[in-house]
Parts: structure tokens; C-alpha cells; sequence
């Protein structure tokens, strides 16, 4: 028995009855889903310490706060974003109406990571509620606390005829994605991306993939190592690590490293205090199965900082590995937890090869004094987002698209991008009945003439001539 066919035909019910269009529904969707954040702040927040061990900071800053900008954006701009897009026209459609409208696909599936169990879901779900689509959330069997908030609590904050939360593990994800959607947005690993991607495929359904892969940060000898700690510190051990933008390897001339080792170890020290498995601002590792595979990454290279772990707590200390080679298992696969790798390389144009060999990442970082330096790591390389002298600040702005490119992902979304994401761009172009003289010309017996004159008017340019 299909344990989904009840839960998918009740949303196409309602696409179909064209409840989700009018700005007035999706507003109130998005109204509800901000009312939700709001009176379940406490109760999500625990969820994340139960899940992750996150502190309140970190929640807040990263999961809570960044998704109620979302939704704050999406109700100011809303109907602007809605409203249909005028287009230039050529000489042959002066006197038509040309357009794009922004309609909704339809029924969307939005399957969540753990790593962000809360922003990951409900970011894109404000895209999609704001296009008018119906929604069906799988959020991750793995934050386990935080899926039960979200299934128990979520859908009364918003209409059930138009949104569920479905739950289980990789087999009953495997059974939803037998079932044909309009749209398929996940975030997750490489390797259950080419699943995900495979079983829409069989449909033609379109997606967007938010994928991650190995973040290269390059540091430039002509920079300040106490600065470069700092920002790279607290990027890398952000979440313990469990972040898909976070720098996950640094490559650096020896003279950087021998100068950057003392200034990482001053940065952690400060952070999270001599021992760091007892301070607040430190998470721990989502599963044992993650904990077993992340300490397996630990006898890689050298251990310069920490490496000190605790199966019992899901502890894995901040920890730098140095002479480590590029065919270890550490610089093969992302490495999604508290540890940092530093490759070395002679020069700017060996990092930039270094970099451009690998697959594409999700996110490039660059830190240099010199403007120069930075651009030039820009321009030769290729990434998903990129950030110079600063760890992942450019998912903060909501005006820049946040997605990767290659085996990073495919899609973006953040702000108007999400809007977008969700919207099939309508093509539309309004005639007049009248006037069938004037485009008589289209039609047979052709001339030479009629074809020159065509052709002219069917060039692309903005004219304000009425005058076919």
C-alpha cells in the first residue's frame, strides 16, 4: 500500500483548485509560518541542542533569525515580485503585449538536510509558499528532535490542504521520489543528489540541487595569520563543522603555515577555552556513524591542533592536520566536521591549478592584503559563491544567490532567487484580432520582399515605433 497517495493527492487537489495563487492566500502562509518561529523559538532552540548541541547563539544566527529575514522579504516584496515583466519587443510585436509571468509549478518536494535542520527547511519552503506552490517537506530522519517539531507542530501554523510533512528514512525517501512532482529542491550530499536527480529524470522533473563539496581557502603570504585564525576558525568550526560552505581545506606557502599554526591555536584557545569538549559554543557530531567516519579522518597528515575525541559525547576537538597529501581520504571527501587540513603550495599559480583540477566546490575563499591577489583567484577559478578575506558572509545577503555549480549543485535561491526557483517563467505575448492586412505578409504565396521586410522586423531591439 502507497503510504503517500492519500497526503500527494490532497495537495494536487488543491494546486488544482487554484487556492494557492491569490498574494492574499500566500501571504498568509508566509504570515503563518513567521507566527510559528515566533512562538516556538524555545522549543526549537531545544531541539538544536538535542540534535546538534548548538548554543543559543548559533541557532539563532544561523537558523532562526536567517530564515524570519527570509520570510520578511518575501512578504515586503511579495507582490512586486509577483507582478508580470514587461519585455522589450521587437518591430513585429510593437503593438502586442510581451511579458513573463511568474506562475507556481505546482506540487513541489522539498527534502532537508540535518546539518541546518531548521534554516535548510524552511528557507526554501518560503520561496515556494511565496510562488504559490503546494508544499510536501521531508525534513531529515537524522536532526531527529528538530523533524518532530516540524511535523507536529509546522502544519498547524499554516493550511494542510496545501502543505505536509512527510517522514522516514532513505527507503521511504526512496519510495516518495517514485511518485511523479512538478519540482524537486534538495539539499544534501553529492552522492544522494545523483539519486534524487536519477528518479526525476524518469518524471522530467526539474530540479535544484544544493549539494557541497571540498571548499578551498587559499591564504596569500602577504596577509595577517592572527586575522586569517579568526575568520577561518570560526568558520570552519561553526556547527562543528556540519556546514556545506565551510572552508574545508587551507592551501598556503610553509612560511604561511609555520606563521598560521600559533595564530589557529590563540583563535581556538580564545574561542572555546583550554578545553574545548566543555565549552557552550561547541557542537557535537550529528551520529555515531559521522563520529566513526570523521575520527577515521584524524590519523590523516600530522596532528598539529587538538585531534582529541570522546565516542561517548560525539566530541571531536578542533583540530588542524598538517603534511597531509593530497590522495589521503581527508582532501578526497568533504570533510563535514571540526577539522582542518592545510596543504601547502609553492605559489599563487600552483593553488589556483591545485584548485581548478578538483571538482568544483560550493564555496572559495581567498584572503590576501592585496585587491590584486584576491581577484586574480576570482577570475582563474570557478565555485559556487566566493568571499575574499572572510569566511561564508555572502549567504548573509539576501540579494546574492546562494547554489553551486558542477558537482556542487545546480540551482540557486536567497530572496527574490527562491521566488524565482519556484516560478515557472511564463512566456506571454497579447495580439490584437484585428489589423490581418498588416501581418498578411507571414503568409504564402512569399516573395523576396515580404521576406526582406520580415525578417527586419523580426530583429531584436527595443523600438517605440508603432509602425510595422
Amino acid at each position: 500500500m502507497d503510504p503517500f497517495a492519500d497526503t500527494l493527492q490532497r495537495l494536487r487537489e488543491a494546486f488544482g483548485s487554484g487556492r494557492t495563487r491569490p498574494a492574499e492566500f500566500r501571504a498568509a502562509q508566509l504570515k503563518g509560518l513567521s507566527c510559528f518561529l515566533q512562538e516556538n523559538k524555545q522549543l526549537l532552540q531545544e531541539a538544536l541542542v538535542q540534535d546538534l548541541h548548538k548554543s543559543a547563539f548559533e541557532s539563532e544566527v544561523s537558523e532562526i533569525s536567517i530564515s524570519q529575514n527570509e520570510i520578511n522579504s518575501a512578504l515586503r516584496n511579495l507582490r512586486a515580485w509577483m507582478k508580470d515583466e514587461k519585455v522589450p519587443k521587437n518591430l513585429a510585436t510593437q503593438l502586442d503585449s510581451a511579458f513573463i509571468r511568474k506562475e507556481p509549478f505546482g506540487l513541489v518536494l522539498i527534502i532537508a538536510p540535518w546539518n541546518y535542520p531548521l534554516n535548510l527547511s524552511l528557507e526554501p519552503l518560503v520561496g515556494a509558499l511565496a510562488a504559490g506552490n503546494c508544499v510536501l517537506l521531508k525534513p531529515s530522519e537524522i536532526s531527529k528532535s528538530t523533524e518532530k517539531v516540524l511535523a507536529e507542530v509546522l502544519p498547524r501554523y499554516l493550511d494542510q490542504s496545501c502543505f505536509a510533512v512527510v517522514l522516514g528514512g532513505p527507503q521511504e525517501t526512496g519510495q516518495l521520489l517514485e511518485h511523479k512532482f512538478d519540482y524537486i529542491f534538495f539539499t544534501g550530499s553529492p552522492r544522494v543528489g545523483k539519486i534524487v536527480m536519477a528518479a526525476a529524470a524518469k518524471h522530467l522533473t526539474p530540479v535544484t540541487l544544493e549539494l557541497g563539496g571540498k571548499n578551498p581557502c587559499y591564504v596569500d603570504d602577504n596577509c595577517d595569520p592572527q586575522t586569517v585564525a579568526n575568520r577561518v576558525a570560526f568558520f570552519r568550526y561553526f556547527n562543528s563543522g556540519q556546514t556545506c560552505v565551510a572552508p574545508d581545506y587551507i592551501l598556503c606557502s610553509p612560511e604561511m603555515q609555520a606563521r598560521l599554526l600559533p595564530a589557529l591555536q590563540s583563535a581556538i584557545t580564545r574561542f572555546y577555552g583550554e578545553d574545548p569538549q566543555s565549552s557552550p559554543d561547541l557542537g557535537r557530531i550529528v551520529s555515531e556513524k559521522n563520529f566513526q567516519r570523521l575520527r577515521g579522518l584524524l590519523s590523516c597528515g600530522r596532528v598539529a591542533i587538538g585531534g582529541q575525541s570522546d565516542e561517548s559525547d560525539r566530541y571531536i576537538a578542533p583540530t588542524v592536520l598538517v603534511d597531509v597529501q593530497e590522495t589521503e581520504p581527508v582532501m578526497q571527501e568533504e570533510i563535514f566536521g571540526p577539522i582542518l587540513p592545510i596543504m601547502n603550495v609553492g605559489s599563487l599559480d600552483e593553488a589556483i591549478d591545485f584548485i581548478n583540477r578538483r571538482e568544483k566546490p560550493l564555496a572559495l575563499y581567498a584572503f590576501s592584503n592585496s585587491n590584486q591577489v584576491v581577484k586574480r583567484v576570482l577570475a582563474q577559478t570557478s565555485s559556487g559563491g566566493f568571499c575574499g578575506n572572510d569566511g561564508f558572509m555572502h549567504m548573509t545577503v539576501a540579494s546574492l544567490p546562494f547554489g553551486g555549480v558542477g558537482a556542487s549543485g545546480m540551482g540557486s535561491y536567497h530572496g527574490k532567487f527562491s521566488f524565482d526557483t519556484f516560478s515557472h517563467h511564463r512566456a506571454c505575448l497579447l495580439r490584437r484580432p484585428g489589423l490581418e492586412k498588416v501581418y498578411a505578409l507571414r503568409y504564402p504565396p512569399h516573395t523576396p520582399r515580404n521576406l526582406s521586410v520580415l525578417l527586419m522586423a523580426m530583429e531584436t531591439r527595443s523600438c517605440s515605433c508603432a509602425l510595422l
